[in-house]
């Protein structure tokens, strides 16, 4: 077989590659290093103050070591989830050479940065509300720790794995796999006949559809664009390759490069809330009195906040029993939260329970004058209440069975006036997760972006192929963002390059499509064997 002929099949990236081995001034190794070093010291010295604001004198020394490891391993993630995914975004512009390597990752790094700093904070609480319920009540448990370690490093092996043999892979779904393998290991230690949550398949099957549809949107819309854009611009040098190393034309690559931006702003605003959910969780666990209650929300909500909790407190008497006595606060607590194990919260009985809870809640804010004076010993308490009452309205549904759209409507008052007090992301854990995700992105980067640029297709992508994948990617990932959906960058953006390939004619490489595949098939599976071995192995050390 000739050279001409095997470069036709395997595309000949030689003569116009980019210069993917060019090294870094070594004064910029420095500037990385010192960000880094910057940002962990920011990260200890806000946890410092916040402990001292709440007059707390320090943590334990056990307690503080836990801490720090957790945090550290929780950022790890967060950075090899950058240079694993971002990758992605990068491969376009550097492979039609509308940017250099280097500039195209830092680029794409302060985006992700960016995009981590605007989030809005749903994507982590909806990944979280996959965990086990008396998990997440008891985190600073034993339990608690041992399940926080386990998903994450997980996950991260899993993304290490792929990573090391170049393949673009999920970080979300290996993360989600890891909490599936969490939840199944915790049911199974528990004593039998004990009611334990597991996964909430419900909340599971939900998120595994957007992650599952991903792939297969990136692929259509993204040939579907392409066609549109060849029927509607007759500009033939969109279609072409780059022709030796120079860039493209202006107006082309001012699109690829706003693609590209796009692509790494909305990756850091969805994927960089997975892991501060898990970082409020370990703040939560190991430091209650700082991070179990939202202490910036001011005085001046506690009027409408009340309003909220009363108002569905006589939702919820109207839909008890009323010829039954009503249970103590301890009592509803535990009839509440063995429902929520086994979603099962709609009847007479669990009303009766969250009548009472929310009562209890509207009490004790009002006792104390607000969220943010809540005293130290009772934060847990308050806060547990307060997550459970908001789960059990979640699970109820936006409109339960059997409830008025009034009723419906303070229901889900309620929740948001709940959801406000324990939903919370500070300042310093987005601007450390934001660094953790740029930084990793300008790292390691070269394996995946390697693999998308030359080993998805055949030929070498043109202008128009790389702009249809960024702008699918960009507008799937943003949209996923705005309803708090977990989405893959990684599934979006390498299956929308494979699909304007094979709308372009170009032809796939089946052996680089399969090798994806199957690390796209085996990340659940292989991440729910990995966590939750970690776990029982955990569950004796801790």
């Amino acid at each position: 077989m000739s050279d001409a002929t095997l470069d036709a099949q395997t595309g000949d990236f030689r003569s116009s590659g980019p210069d993917l081995d060019r090294k870094p001034h070594r004064y910029g190794g420095v500037a990385f290093l010192l960000v880094l070093v910057a940002g962990l010291g920011y990260a200890a010295w806000s946890i410092t103050t916040d402990i001292q604001n709440v007059g707390e004198h320090g943590l334990a020394v056990g307690a503080l070591v836990l801490l720090g490891l957790a945090l550290l391993i929780a950022l790890g993630f967060e950075f090899v989830n950058g240079f694993h995914d971002t990758a992605n975004a990068v491969a376009t512009v550097i492979y039609t050479h509308s940017l250099p390597p280097l500039t195209a990752v830092i680029w794409s790094g302060c985006f992700n940065f960016l995009g981590v700093l605007t989030s809005s904070g749903a994507v982590a609480f909806t990944v979280v509300t996959l965990l086990p319920v008396e998990l997440i009540l008891q985190v600073g448990s034993g339990a608690g720790y041992a399940m926080i370690f386990a998903l994450l490093i997980a996950a991260a092996i899993w993304n290490l794995g792929t990573w090391a043999m170049g393949l673009p892979n999920s970080s979300s779904h290996a993360l989600i796999g890891s909490i599936m393998g969490v939840g199944l290991a915790n049911q199974w230690l528990a004593p039998r006949g004990s009611a334990t949550s597991g996964v909430d398949w419900a909340q599971a099957v939900g998120v595994l559809k957007s992650l599952l549809f991903s792939p297969v949107i990136g692929f259509i819309l993204a040939a579907l664009l392409l066609l549109a854009m060849k029927m509607v611009i007759r500009n033939r040098a969109l279609y072409a390759a780059p022709e030796g190393n120079q860039p493209p034309p202006l107006p082309i690559r001012a699109l690829l490069v706003l693609t590209c931006t796009g692509v790494s702003f909305f990756h850091g605003s969805n994927d960089g809330q997975k892991g501060m959910g898990l970082i409020m969780l370990i703040l939560i666990g190991a430091a209650p009195t700082a991070y179990a209650l939202n202490r910036a929300i001011p005085e001046s909500t506690t009027p409408a906040f009340l309003q909220a909790t009363q108002d569905a407190q006589g939702v919820f008497r109207a839909h008890a029993d009323p010829s039954a006595t009503p249970p103590d606060p301890a009592a509803a607590r535990a009839k509440v939260g063995d429902a929520l194990k086994t979603r099962e919260v709609n009847n007479a009985e669990v009303h009766a329970a969250l009548a009472v809870l929310t009562g209890d809640i509207a009490r004790q804010v009002r006792d104390y004058g607000a969220i943010r004076a809540v005293p130290a010993s009772a934060t847990q308490n308050v806060r547990n209440d307060m997550y459970l009452a908001s789960d059990a309205v979640r699970v109820m549904g936006e409109h339960p069975q059997g409830f008025s759209d009034e009723e419906a409507t303070k229901l889900r008052s309620l929740r948001s006036s709940l959801d406000s007090g324990t939903k919370f992301i500070p300042t310093w854990v987005k601007v450390s997760v934001a660094l953790a995700l740029g930084m990793g992105t300008m790292v390691g980067w070269k394996r995946i972006v390697v693999t998308v640029g030359e080993k998805i297709g055949k030929t070498h992508l043109t202008y128009a192929q790389g702009a249809s994948a960024e702008i699918v990617a960009m507008a799937t990932i943003g949209l996923a963002d705005g309803y708090g959906l977990p989405v893959s960058t990684t599934h979006v953006l390498s299956s929308g390059v494979a699909g304007t390939m094979a709308a372009n004619g170009s032809g796939l490489q089946w052996s680089t499509i399969r090798n994806m595949a199957l690390a796209w098939v085996m990340t659940l599976p292989a991440a729910m064997v990995i966590a939750g071995s970690l776990y029982v192995l955990l569950r004796q050390v801790f």
